[in-house]
């Protein structure tokens, strides 16, 4: 099951819950705000959040993490080089913003690794190293569902912004085109600012 939720911090961001119905465990992707209302809605449906996940570490993903933390005493899974940004407030955004966002205590993951429920092993996300947007960015994919978490790196219609520090045009199109339209046609892609599409639709807008 996924469930998308909109939350509202300095900007709008899409945050997402990857739960398995068979067991109501999951992870959450990207909580950007709203540690209150996220925290609701988890105790509300019975949910038992294993980790959550990380795309990239500007703070409109991540401004919600730290009370839902220690809230859950959950980890936070994020690429090998997020703390470039989860410990710097003018790479993560926020100090642009008015705030000082500051992540601590991650835990890494990088290309290839494979991210599994506890309670359950099957149920699972690949890590897809899709720099570009920022140096840390990266996807999250799952062969069953067919589905990825594609945070900032593309949207409905077009591609992520490269021109926040570390970002850069030739670095995410080639993530674009190598990483996420090698994956099947069908898969849905969930981003952080749009409306989903899909592998299929975005490769034709490429003309590939």
């Amino acid at each position: 099951m996924i469930v998308e939720v909109p939350v509202k911090g300095y900007f709008n961001e899409n945050c997402y819950f990857y739960i398995d119905d068979e067991t109501k465990h999951g992870f959450l992707i990207d909580p950007g705000a709203e540690a209150k209302r996220l925290l609701k809605l988890i105790s509300d449906k019975g949910w038992n959040i294993e980790k959550i996940l990380l795309t990239h570490g500007h703070f409109d993903h991540t401004g919600a993490v730290n009370e839902i933390r220690a809230a859950l005493g959950i980890p936070v899974i994020a690429h090998k080089r997020a703390d470039q940004y989860l410990l710097d407030g003018y790479m993560n955004l926020s100090a642009e913003c008015g705030s000082s966002i500051i992540i601590g205590g991650v835990k890494y993951a990088d290309d290839g690794d494979i991210l599994s429920l506890e309670a359950n092993p099957n149920f699972k996300l690949k890590v897809i190293y899709t720099p570009g947007h920022t140096t840390d960015s990266i996807i999250f994919y799952s062969e069953r569902d067919l589905v990825a978490f594609v945070g900032d790196t593309i949207f409905k219609g077009c591609i992520g912004n490269y021109k926040y520090p570390g970002g850069n045009f030739k670095n995410l199109q080639d993530s674009i085109i190598d990483k996420i339209f090698t994956l099947p046609d069908e898969t849905m892609l969930l981003s952080g600012h749009s409306d989903k599409t899909s592998v299929g639709i975005e490769k034709q807008r490429y003309g590939l």
